[in-house]
């Protein structure tokens, strides 16, 4: 069981988790709120990609709880953790006399979530084989059990998750196009915590004050210290790893545990929320430069546009399509969330844009290279640059 099951385990025995904790307050989140309100209540199938950690079953189990299905089961497949010969027999099932040791008929997974909801996580971990199965279950509602002649119907909703690009997966042959269309009938991106740090302290409170219920201690309190530490930390491991620092709280108390991550810290050499990790490779950390820079071209032109998402992309001379994956994939709404103010005037914003993109070039090309020239921050040269950087930059190459 992983440690978010632990979280939603220990929920329900004393209650759901609260909304506000789930979307926290960050204008992400609130978009992920607003969405997941009109999509609960219909039966399609949803997909939640996401970093590991982020709370994708955690979104499941509510979407799970305010959908028509409410009052029927929620079952969880871990495809990860199915090995590949025993895949089928899990998700479908087998008929009494199946194979060698089938000597009663056992349902599947599948079967198991009619007329409630099944949860695949980490879908990207089945075989081509067992996703042409899947795809006949979710065009029909119908399969076949091991060794069975008759065929099985099922209703139920299909919430699938990873932390896999599955536009990637389909490009190099891992994944099925077919499936993928069928199972993005609605898309969820769940960011990391280092995109929504103003989640971070109602979070960590609410779950010392789960931790010390779960075992039986005292609830500490978290000083206002601690929690702007937490806000500046940058937590790879997400919602996963900040559990496990409370409960180490909980547990040892603040002065171990402080104790603790300035001693990693001063064997690092570096401050809190960077702490030295060299079993990333340079590509990642390239990777990460690179999409933070491009989020905050992607917002400036955004804003300079009102957040016309077509004029957007014309600006930064990329597909329509292209751009709206993008504003996902960085975590940016899909929408205007709040009323901004316009710009003073049209050239001033498209300078701004130009001085992003070409900071996000700079980023691209000294992460590349380490004697690769800075880029030119104004004038002509930084708009030509700019100019020639945009397409590069928002598809990756």
């Amino acid at each position: 069981m992983s440690k978010n099951d632990k979280i939603v385990t220990s929920e329900q025995a004393a209650g759901p988790i609260p909304e506000e904790i789930v979307f926290g307050s960050s204008e992400v989140m609130q978009a992920i709120r607003r969405k997941v309100g009109k999509l609960a209540q219909t039966v399609v199938p949803v997909l939640i990609q996401g970093e590991s950690g982020t709370g994708k079953e955690i979104l499941a189990r509510y979407i799970h709880v305010n959908s028509p299905y409410r009052e029927g089961p929620f079952v969880k497949v871990s495809c990860a953790a199915i090995p590949n010969e025993l895949t089928e027999s899990e998700l479908f099932g087998y008929s009494k006399g199946a194979f060698t040791g089938a000597n009663d008929s056992k349902p599947g997974r599948v079967e198991m979530a009619h007329l409630g909801s099944l949860y695949l996580d980490e879908i990207a971990e089945l075989d081509p084989t067992r996703q042409a199965k899947l795809l006949q279950v979710l065009q029909d509602g119908r399969f076949y059990r091991i060794g069975d002649q008759e065929e099985t119907r099922i209703d139920t909703r299909v919430i699938c998750a990873t932390n896999r690009n599955l536009e990637k997966e389909i490009i190099a042959g891992t994944f099925r196009q077919d499936l993928f269309y069928r199972i993005n009938v609605f898309h969820i991106f769940m960011p990391p915590l280092r995109l929504r740090r103003e989640d971070i302290p109602a979070m960590a409170q609410h779950l010392v004050s789960m931790c010390a219920r779960r075992f039986d201690r005292p609830r500490p309190t978290l000083s206002g210290e601690t929690l702007r530490w937490m806000q500046g930390y940058d937590w790879p491991g997400n919602i996963r790893e900040l559990e496990n620092w409370v409960i180490r709280y909980v547990l040892m108390g603040a002065p171990e545990i402080r104790a603790a991550f300035e001693n990693r810290e001063a064997t690092s050499g570096l401050p809190n929320g960077h702490e030295s990790k060299p079993v990333v490779p340079l590509k990642e950390i390239t990777k990460n430069v690179i999409l933070e820079a491009e989020r905050a071209l992607i917002l400036k032109t955004l804003e300079l546009h009102h957040w016309n998402r077509r004029r957007t992309a014309e600006t930064l001379q990329v597909s329509y399509r292209a751009l709206i994956y993008k504003i996902r994939q960085v975590g940016l709404p899909s929408k205007r969330l709040t009323k901004r103010a316009a710009p003073a005037a049209d050239a001033r914003g498209n300078a701004e844009v130009r001085a992003t993109a070409a900071s996000a070039a700079a980023a691209s090309a000294g992460s590349a290279s380490p004697s690769a020239a800075p880029a030119p921050s104004s004038g002509t040269n930084a708009s030509a640059t700019a100019s020639n950087a945009l397409p590069a930059i928002l598809r990756g190459e």
